[in-house]
This record gives C-alpha cells, structure tokens and sequence, in this order.
C-alpha cells in the first residue's frame, strides 16, 4: 500500500539532518502537457455534471489524484507556452525572465537559478523527454541542453493522432497504433531509469506536445471512440454548439486521453523499476486548448485553468482542495522535497503546508488569489510587433483583468478580413499566421471566422477577437464562464477598486516591468518574426 500513513512519510520527510533519509530522498516526475487545460474524469466528479468533462475519460491521472491531491484551482502564470514555462522553471512571475517572458524571440537567462538544475547539483539524475522550454535558446533551458534527452525510443507520441492515423492506414489496429506509441514513451523512460547511478535520486520532466494543435480531423472518435454528439449541449458558452466545434473538440479530447495513456506507462515503468514508493509525481499542463475562443492566450479560466494532481511520499493523498495555486509554486516544492534551499530571489510559494496536511477544502488561509498576465505570444500578431498587455487577479468570487493597451486588438489584427474578402476554409484551419494570429488555427477558428458576418454568430466573433475594455471584472458567483463585464457598473466599484489595489501593489512589489515607465521593457522587446502575408486567392 502506497500510503502507509501520512505521519510516517512526514517523519521521513523533515528528518533533512539523516544521512539515511538523505539518501532516500524523493524521485520526481513531472508530467507535463503542452496546452492541456483542465480537462480530465476527475474533474467533472468533483464539479458536477453537464460540461465538457463528462466526455473525457482519464483513468491514470483520475487514479494519481485520488491517491494524492487534486487540486480544484490550480492557474497558470502566463497562458502561453515559453513564458508559463519560463515561471515554472524559476519559480518566479513571469514577467521576472527577462525575454524569457515572451514567445516568439524568447532567450533564457542562464542567470535565473533553474529548479532542474538546482537538485542536479545536489546530485540528482536529471532529464527529461520532449519539450521544457522552446522556443528560444539554449534548448529546453533549465535542463542543460539536449544532452539530458531522452528520445532514444523514438518521438513519434507528439504526433499522436497523426501517427496512429498513418499506421491503421497501413493496417494496423487502433489498440496495436496506440501500444506502439506507448512503447516509445517506456523505452524513453527506460532509457533515462537506466543512466542513473543505483542509490541517486531523479528528476524526470515528460512533456509530450501531441495535445497542441494540430490534430487529425475525426482523431478524437476513430481512436478513442469520442463521440462529438456526446458535447451537444456541454460545451461552455462562448464556443458555438455546431458540429464542426463539437468535432474539433473531441479530438482535442482525444489527444489528452493520449496523455493520460502515458502516465499508466510511466507508473507502470516505476513499478517495475521498484520506484514507485518513493516518487512524488506531478501532473500538469502548461495552459488551456489553443485555437479555441477563451483558450490560450486568454486569462479567462478556459485559457489560465489548469488541471493538477500531486501524489507520492509525504503527500497526505485522498483529498480535493480549494486553495489557489499558481504552477511556479511547483518550484520550491520540488526543491523543499529534494532537501534544497529554494533561492530567495523565487516568488512562488512552497506547497508542502497543504500537501502534508490531512484537511479538505481551504487548507492554507493565505491561499485566496493567483496573478496571471501575458505580454506577447506571436511577434507577428499585431503591426509594428507590438504585444498584448494584460495583467489579473483571479479570487474564489471574481477575475478582475487590466488590459493596458485596449487599443489594440487581444488575438492579433484581423490580417486579411474585410467585408468582401475571407481566407479559404483551408488557410483558416491550418495557417495560424493567415488572420488573427495569436490564436492557433484549426477546424473552431475556421468557423467563426467564416460565420463571422451570420447575426446569430457575429456576437461569438467579437466576443473572441474584437477589442476589450481597459477593465474587465466577472463576478464569477453568477458568471462562471466570463461571459458578462461588469467594471463599469456603480454596484461593483468597490470591488474593482479592491483587486486594482491588490493587484497593482503585486506587481509594483514584484518589480513588474510593464508598470515601469508605461512597460518600454516589453513594448521595445526584441522582436522576431515576419508580418503574414496575404493568402492565395481562391480558385
């Protein structure tokens, strides 16, 4: 039994002075996937019926969860890959990393103290399979580089869908497609297992990237048997409830059943290697499904939402709880489990007072708030490569957003829109540089791009992509999706004068650079990155 008591774990945990415990210090694995958001089995248990989740099935990571902590609002820092990443890595916001804070002309800083190599130097086993951090230079930063890679096995899982749908074309079963993938996922890992010394501690990063875009149109049901009807009626407001967004987001599903098949290798691999015990996982993704309106590149829930499960030694498992996380808190939990001094120039919070604990709900009384923000994710998105500033506050009751520059347009101009002209449907679905581009292409944008000049889903288009007020505060108690502004109403003053406060003060405090001398840090960034070019002409 994997939890004998929470006592006895916790004896072993803070005995740091033992040269005995010393040696049996925690392996961690941390899985995590590009652009998962908060879509697994164990969610729509603990939230209820009738959303998306009621669709997804995740029997490996619902299993973790329920033997450890599952925790119901985990945010990330950044909904964008490289500067989500970049806090992870640091344990510190974001907007700390230098030009590690944006996308497109992103460079790592070697100056940041990095958690992975942190716990090398205090002689753990570090590698990792697929992506950390990219793009930008060095390679996956924080990991050293490609010398700790591990793909020996091959890297064909980031293209799931891609690759199951060529190998049953060449005759193969979906289950004999899938098992073939997964093997190159446990050779990987075997291969990293087997470089260790006998008694060194590890430290193993897997972040497969088959759930970001694109997928195989109709993956979702021919694979996994997700039937997109089944979201008829489930799918959150801002998305239209047609057949074309159902599909697109079943397969999106299915991609993420990809990864859940991952973890039960990843398990099943140390269980067999006798490391079971004694591994603190950690499951994650790095922001919400991109080419989805809210998604990605949003600090709406559906972009900055997360799901995150932790389990292993010292965890007091079985439990849901409410506090609110930021995934840099992830940092100086590892490190405290590795018996390493978190830096003090790291932000982020340890998450071992409400991992030890035994109690449900609201552990740690402080844990009311995260901050969230983004800057620029494509270079290209807007003319004269200039980001999209926004900065927020998200509290079990509100999500209060400052959008710095409302002038300009969040998702990226509208390149090659006007009334009488429209990318083809192709050039919608797989040029994500075409129009709009801080939003992924794919079969959703497609869509409402196309029906953007119908008046039943005109409202859903500048919703998604037309400019936003300087504020937007969501009272979440009666608009859980934020669908409906109300910072200018007299009745909410108060409480929007409360979180500009707070989040303002957090952001001065944190030596933000974008309320540093009007954000020149960001808006003279280096940039990189050609502006689209206009699409072919329809035949």
């Amino acid at each position: 039994m994997r939890y004998l008591s929470c006592l006895f774990f916790l004896a072993a945990f803070v005995q740091l002075t033992s040269a005995v415990e010393a040696a049996r210090r925690p392996n961690i694995l941390f899985a995590f996937a590009d652009d998962w958001g908060r879509h697994a089995s164990a969610y729509a248990k603990i939230d209820g019926p009738g959303t998306e989740n009621d669709v997804i099935h995740t029997p490996h990571f619902d299993a973790l969860a329920k033997s450890g902590v599952l925790f119901r609002n985990a945010f990330v820092n950044a909904p964008s890959c490289t500067p989500c990443r970049s806090s992870i890595i640091s344990g510190q916001y974001f907007w700390r990393t230098g030009r590690g804070a944006i996308l497109q002309g992103a460079v790592w800083d070697p100056s940041i103290p990095a958690w992975p190599l942190l716990l090398k130097e205090k002689g753990y086993h570090i590698g990792y399979s697929f992506k950390v951090w990219s793009p930008g230079t060095p390679p996956n930063a924080g990991y050293g580089g490609y010398k700790n890679a591990y793909h020996q096995a091959g890297r064909r899982f980031n293209g799931f869908s891609q690759t199951v749908t060529k190998l049953m074309q060449q005759g193969k079963t979906a289950e004999q497609a899938k098992q073939m993938l997964g093997d190159e996922v446990r050779g990987n890992f075997r291969a990293f297992l087997a470089k260790k010394d006998k008694d060194a501690p590890f430290a193993y990063w897997f972040g497969p990237t088959n759930v970001h875009r694109k997928w195989i149109k109709g993956s979702g049901r021919a694979i996994w048997g997700i039937n997109p009807d089944d979201l008829k009626g489930k799918l959150p407001p801002y998305l239209p409830d047609v057949p074309e967004v159902r599909q697109d987001f079943a397969d999106y599903l299915g991609e993420a059943q990809a990864f859940d098949m991952s973890l039960g290798i990843l398990v099943d691999e140390l269980k067999k290697a006798g490391e079971f015990e004694n591994t603190i996982i950690a499951i994650s993704g790095d922001h919400g499904p991109a080419g989805f309106p809210h998604g990605k590149c949003n600090l709406y829930d559906f972009g900055t939402r997360v799901a995150l499960a932790l389990t292993g030694p010292g965890i007091c498992g079985g439990r849901v709880v409410d506090d609110f996380v930021s995934l840099p808190d992830l940092a100086p939990t590892f490190l405290e489990a590795g018996q390493v001094k978190p830096p003090e120039v790291m932000t982020a919070k340890t998450l071992w007072p409400v991992l030890k604990s035994k109690a449900q709900g609201l552990v740690d009384q402080q844990r009311t708030q995260v901050y969230i923000g983004r800057e620029r994710h494509v270079a290209s998105a807007r003319k004269g490569f200039l980001p999209y500033p926004q900065r927020a506050i998200r509290t079990a009751d509100y999500l209060f957003v400052i959008n710095f520059h409302p002038e300009r347009l969040p998702l990226g101009d509208h390149y090659n829109l006007d009334e009488n002209s429209t990318p083809s449907i192709d050039e919608l679905t797989n040029n994500t540089f075409v129009t709009l581009p801080d939003e992924d292409a794919g079969p959703t944008k497609a869509w409402l791009v196309s029906h953007r000049h119908d008046p039943i889903w005109k409202p859903y288009f500048d919703h998604a992509y037309g400019r936003r007020p300087r504020e937007e505060l969501f009272d979440l108690r009666n608009d859980p999706d934020q669908m409906n502004n109300v910072a200018a109403r007299a009745k909410y003053q108060k409480v929007a004068d409360r979180l500009r406060k707070k989040l303002m003060h957090e952001l001065r405090s944190t030596g933000d650079p974008r309320v540093i001398n009007n954000g020149q840090y960001f808006e003279t960034a280096p940039l990189a990155g050609p502006l689209p070019s206009k699409p072919k002409k329809k035949k």
